[in-house]
C-alpha cells in the first residue's frame, strides 16, 4: 500500500510541477482600477515541488523531480527555456538538479514530529528552497570559474538566483498554507 501511495504522490507531484511551469506566479494587489494581479518573475515549478514534498513526503517528491527532469531532458519542453540534453549545459540546470536534494530534505522534514503548524512547514519549505538555491549557485560559480557561460557572472547570479529569491520565499509561505490544509484534509500525521 505504501508503494501505491508513493507512486500516486509522485504522479500528482509531476503533474503539479509540469502545470506549475505553465503558470507565471502572481500576487494579488490593488491597482488604480481596483483589484489586479502583480506578476512575479518566476513560475510555480519550485512551489509545486515543495508542496509535493510537504504533503506526499520525500520519496514521492524525489520521484516527481526525477520524472520531471527526465521529461525535460528527453525533448519535452517542460523547462523554462524548452528541453533537451543541451539543457545540461545551461546556467539554470544547477537549479533543476537542486530539485532532488530540495525534495528529499523538505519531504524528510515534513515527516518529523511537530510539523503540524504553518511556521514549521514554511521553515521546511524555505530550507528546501535554500538547498535548491545553493545547488544552482554552485553550478553558476563553477561554470563562471571555468568560463562556461556566455553572459557575465554577476548578471547570471541576479537573473537566476537573487532576482527570483524574494518571490520564491513569499511563495514558500503560501505553500505552507496549502500544505497544512491538504495534510489536514488527507489526515496526514507528522
Amino acid at each position: 500500500m505504501r508503494a501505491l501511495t508513493n507512486w500516486s504522490g509522485a504522479l500528482a507531484g509531476l503533474l503539479l510541477i509540469v502545470c506549475g511551469g505553465l503558470v507565471q506566479a502572481a500576487l494579488p494587489g490593488l491597482g488604480p482600477t481596483g483589484f489586479s494581479l502583480i506578476p512575479l518573475p518566476i513560475t510555480l515549478q519550485v512551489p509545486a515541488l515543495l508542496l509535493t514534498a510537504l504533503v506526499c513526503g520525500a520519496r514521492s517528491a524525489m520521484l516527481a523531480g526525477v520524472a520531471y527532469i527526465s521529461l525535460g531532458l528527453f525533448q519535452l519542453p517542460v523547462f523554462q527555456a524548452g528541453g533537451g540534453v543541451n539543457y545540461l549545459l545551461d546556467p539554470g540546470f544547477g537549479y533543476l538538479a537542486g530539485f532532488l536534494p530540495a525534495a528529499w530534505l523538505t519531504g524528510r522534514l515534513a515527516r518529523q514530529n511537530g510539523m503540524d503548524n504553518l511556521l514549521s512547514l514554511a521553515g521546511a519549505a524555505m530550507l528546501g528552497l535554500l538547498v535548491l538555491q545553493l545547488c544552482g549557485l554552485a553550478n553558476l560559480l563553477l561554470g563562471g570559474l571555468v568560463g562556461r557561460w556566455n553572459g557575465a557572472l554577476p548578471q547570471l547570479l541576479i537573473s537566476y538566483s537573487f532576482g527570483p529569491l524574494v518571490p520564491q520565499l513569499l511563495l514558500c509561505c503560501a505553500v505552507a498554507v496549502l500544505a497544512l490544509g491538504l495534510r489536514r484534509v488527507l489526515l496526514l500525521e507528522s
